[in-house]
């Protein structure tokens, strides 16, 4: 018996040796495969940094009411038109902004927004962050006339339920340079684009040519701001736009419009209040040539010059301890004098009053009254009725917040 166990004693061993052995053996292979996979990650971590690559979606929507009352006057006699809408028609606007960015150096934005006007295009651009004072930016851009279409048009941003008359819509296709540099305790930025341009009208008014452009020529928009002081409370800024406008091979082919503006923005905290003015003043000059009267096929020329301004301030308590910081009172004059003697020609003063309420930073419910007293000076031989006062009284309840 004992010999039979001495036989099968080595066998034995022999096996739980291998056994061992194999058993070691894969647990190398599974570690070996671990750590692979650990290095594989470790790879793609560092390929894929934080940042890299980023997509969000913001954007604004606005939505109202709004009463309007229209007198029209002419000599002794007058007509009454009362309106009301829900929606605000002229002023609701849904528009999400979608935003990716690849790296630290690149930005795609889009904008597409459902309005009065249908389902159209705010803005689309991809901006190149070149250096920390110039970012290069090309595609369907709001031009840098002014500061109200770039800066203030938004609903949540502007502390009326309604846009200043007369500031017409820069937007168009083209490529743009921007940024700022510091000169001492001053500051200054720069806004500068190349774009197709804008057309001279049948009767004199101009609009934006779109994608396909009228004519060879470029325009060009720019504006600087200067801030003097060292808190950047003030920044007073001008712009320029000009370029030709007529239809190329047609006799207004060399005609050129010349766009001014000078704006003003000053923010200041005098406690417990926040005091904020702005203000934007506007002139618009195209050359002389002739236009077709409709009334009598025959020719007629004016001087096609038109201004355009508003001046608003608004005060909030934003330094008390109580419900009272939410609440912001604004008032608005504005002024819109096109050309006298076109089929267009009218002088428009307006006055606006705001009561706002502030539920957070990005989110407020307006109350606004608005009045504007408008004046033909549309001749006569035209189709005008010049001396024609047009009373329109409008009161608007509006929420606008920034998604």
């Amino acid at each position: 018996m004992r010999t039979i166990l001495r036989k099968l004693h080595l066998p034995i061993i022999s096996l739980l040796l291998f056994q061992t052995i194999t058993s070691k053996a894969q647990q190398v292979v599974v570690d070996s495969s671990l750590l692979d996979r650990i290095n594989a990650l470790e790879k793609q971590t560092n390929y894929i940094k934080p940042g890299d690559d980023h997509f969000m979606m913001v954007g604004l929507t606005t939505f109202g009411f709004v009463s309007n009352k229209t007198t029209m006057t002419l000599g002794d006699s007058s007509s009454i038109i009362k309106t009301h809408s829900l929606g605000d028609a002229s002023h609701y606007e849904f528009s999400p902004m979608f935003l990716w960015r690849h790296g630290k150096k690149l930005l795609l934005e889009f904008e597409p927004s459902f309005s009065n006007g249908g389902l159209g295009v705010n803005w689309a651009a991809i901006s190149y962050f070149a250096t920390p004072g110039l970012i290069i930016r090309g595609g369907y851009l709001v031009l840098p006339f002014g500061t109200y279409n770039k800066r203030l048009a938004a609903g949540w941003i502007n502390k009326f339920a309604s846009d200043p008359e007369g500031i017409a819509s820069a937007t168009d296709y083209g490529i743009e340079a921007e940024g700022g540099f510091q000169a001492g305790t001053m500051k200054w930025n720069y806004d500068l684009a190349l774009s197709n341009g804008i057309q001279l009208q049948h009767d004199g008014t101009l609009q934006n040519v779109g994608i396909t452009d009228n004519n060879k020529n470029r325009t060009f928009t720019g504006r600087i701001g200067w801030l003097p002081l060292a808190n950047s409370s003030l920044e007073l800024g001008a712009s320029l736009m000009t370029g030709k406008v007529g239809d190329a091979g047609s006799q207004n082919e060399n005609i050129k419009a010349t766009l001014y503006a000078l704006d003003l923005n000053y923010v200041e905290n005098i406690k417990p209040f926040q005091l904020n003015i702005k203000g934007q003043y506007g002139i618009t000059d195209v050359d002389n040539t002739s236009y077709m009267n409709p009334v009598d096929s025959s020719q007629y020329t004016f001087n096609n010059h038109t201004t355009t301004g508003y001046i608003m301030a608004s005060i909030r308590p934003a330094f008390v301890d109580n419900g009272i910081k939410n609440f912001e009172l604004a008032a608005r004059f504005g002024n819109y004098t096109s050309p006298a003697k076109s089929l267009w020609g009218t002088k428009d003063n307006s006055l606006a009053f705001a009561l706002d309420y502030w539920l957070n930073w990005r989110t407020v419910l307006k109350f606004t009254y608005e009045a504007i007293k408008g004046t033909n000076t549309t001749d006569v031989k035209l189709g005008g009725t010049p001396g024609l006062v047009t009373q329109s009284n409008s009161f608007y309840l509006q929420f606008s917040v920034q998604l």
